[in-house]
């Protein structure tokens, strides 16, 4: 039985109140625990799910949220075997990015998903709004969302393993790297990322089309405040090409999100 609309959105500013307080909590306190950076993926991966359930069933969002969590939990989980190390690479989970599932994958890597492929499905639809109503822009979605989700992972790599040490990557016959990650990481993202979209993007087609709707920043805001906290804790650490990377990226979407936005 779905919530009544007023407890829907109460639940949705809750959630949005106290994800501002830990990211605020984790952008002005250099180093902080273990359990704030879980509480903030946590809730940001809430807010993500409540944002889109503003649109959709919740049973939509919430089977969307779990086949995300899945694929990206197997795949990681996969990489951290070392026996696999498939498709990222060969990965080592630290004890700061929290306790482990089935003693390999820790519990955040599936909700730091949900954060990543939602609010990238977001700014994608910003961006594309001009041409929501083109013949191809499904398709259009699912590769812009991929493209975006990748930059979220290449503006992530320097932060989680530098500044957080969230994870090691074991070296590669691969000399080339970002942040240790070889470019089969990033590869890897894009490839599991098309997948997710491909099992989850009929779930979340609106099944009543109506009226043209104003654009959903939420996704946005998340979106660019994840590569905000990046980019500060890698200035932090004197990471200055990390965080050079980080403002290209967030300028060029922001340039375009707007753009779209505007129409």
């Amino acid at each position: 039985m779905p919530l009544p609309d007023r407890t829907q959105k109460n639940v949705f500013r809750v959630l949005n109140a106290l994800l501002a307080t830990a990211f605020t909590a984790e952008l002005f306190i250099p180093r902080a625990s273990t359990a704030l950076d879980g509480c903030l993926l946590a809730l940001a991966a809430a807010a993500s799910i409540a944002a889109l359930h503003q649109q959709l069933p919740l049973q939509n969002v919430l089977s969307a949220a779990g086949i995300v969590a899945l694929i990206g939990g197997v795949a990681h989980g996969l990489s951290a075997n070392p026996n696999l190390s498939l498709p990222f690479g060969p990965i080592v989970f630290n004890p700061a990015a929290g306790s482990k599932i089935f003693n390999s994958l820790p519990w955040t890597i599936p909700f730091l998903w949900i954060v990543a492929i939602f609010s990238s499905r977001g700014v994608g639809r910003i961006i594309l709004r001009p041409w929501r109503k083109v013949k191809n822009y499904g398709f259009w979605l699912i590769g812009l969302t991929v493209i975006l989700a990748v930059a979220f992972d290449v503006a992530l790599e320097p932060y989680a393993r530098h500044v957080k040490g969230f994870w090691i990557w074991q070296p590669t016959r691969i000399s080339l790297t970002w942040s240790g990650a070889s470019p089969l990481n990033f590869v890897s993202w894009l490839c599991v990322s098309l997948l997710m979209m491909l099992f989850i993007t009929p779930s979340l087609i609106r099944k009543q089309p109506g009226s043209s709707s104003a654009p959903d920043y939420h996704p946005f805001a998340l979106w660019l405040g994840a590569l905000l906290l990046f980019t500060v804790g890698c200035a932090r650490a004197g990471l200055w090409a990390a965080v050079g990377v980080d403002v290209a990226i967030a300028a060029i979407t922001t340039v375009f999100a707007v753009r779209g936005a505007k129409w």
